[in-house]
């Protein structure tokens, strides 16, 4: 199983701070947010690599980061050629040029590299292996104005996924659906092909909604919550919270 983590995105919400520096390499403490992720997802029996895609302008930061870890699994840093956030790729486009440059044909756990978490993703992919499905995560979420901002899925009693709306103004569950996926090597062909077959680009979630319409998943219920970077007031407040 490979560990895509999509790091491609400018953070231009985090202003001077991530201007020239990739907001997944932002400290926390003695550690970076990705590090943290990584140091949980390193230690999963059937992760065999971890594969970092990001943007032209900060793949040598990446490069420089990565020489200096040591981690058991080896870092690949794929670089998808985009110097500013009106060319970028878009996530789902960036996880395909991954694919495409790299020939993945294995099963793939794909992060978003911008939160904190309080879990292991170990417990995700005995989930995904238990079910034998590619598999989503999702947590209850009760706040309707937060639903709308989100993913929101309909589950059945054994947490197959029934439907997925993104951003729904009228949300037709309290599931909500975090950045984090395991798309199995039999369904890589549906995933080469989604963005030619009406699959939007820009959010990961997209490409999790398109592969509810087309094949079986599931959502894995999250034990521990998570701490999303997405702002200046976001990150200092994980600096003091947790750094």
């Amino acid at each position: 199983m490979k560990n895509i983590v999509i790091a491609a995105g400018y953070a231009t919400r985090l202003g001077e701070l991530t201007k020239n520096f990739p907001k997944p390499l932002l400290k926390i403490g003695e550690n970076t947010i990705l590090g943290r992720m990584l140091d949980d997802i390193d230690r999963i029996p059937e992760i065999d690599e971890h594969i970092i895609i990001s943007n032209h302008r900060f793949a040598p930061i990446f490069e420089a980061w990565a020489a200096k870890q040591h981690y058991s699994k080896p870092i690949t840093i794929v670089d998808d050629g985009t110097e500013t956030n009106e060319t970028r790729l878009g996530a789902v486009c960036d996880l395909l040029f991954a694919m495409e440059k790299l020939q993945i044909d294995d099963d793939m756990l794909v992060v978003a590299a911008d939160n904190l978490l309080f879990f292991s993703f170990q417990e995700f992919v005995d989930f995904a292996r238990e079910k034998g499905t590619s598999c989503i995560m999702c947590h209850e979420q009760p706040s309707i104005e937060k639903l709308q901002r989100t993913g929101v899925v309909e589950l059945d009693s054994d947490y197959r996924v029934l439907g997925m709306e993104e951003k729904p103004q009228v949300p037709k569950s309290h599931w909500a659906v975090p950045p984090f996926y395991i798309y199995l090597k039999k369904d890589l062909d549906l995933v080469r092909h989604s963005v030619e077959n009406g699959c939007g680009k820009d959010a990961p979630g997209n490409l999790a909604h398109f592969m509810v319409e087309h094949s079986i998943l599931h959502a894995w219920r999250m034990t521990g919550g998570r701490f999303d970077i997405g702002s200046l007031d976001t990150y200092e407040e994980a600096v003091k919270r947790f750094g």
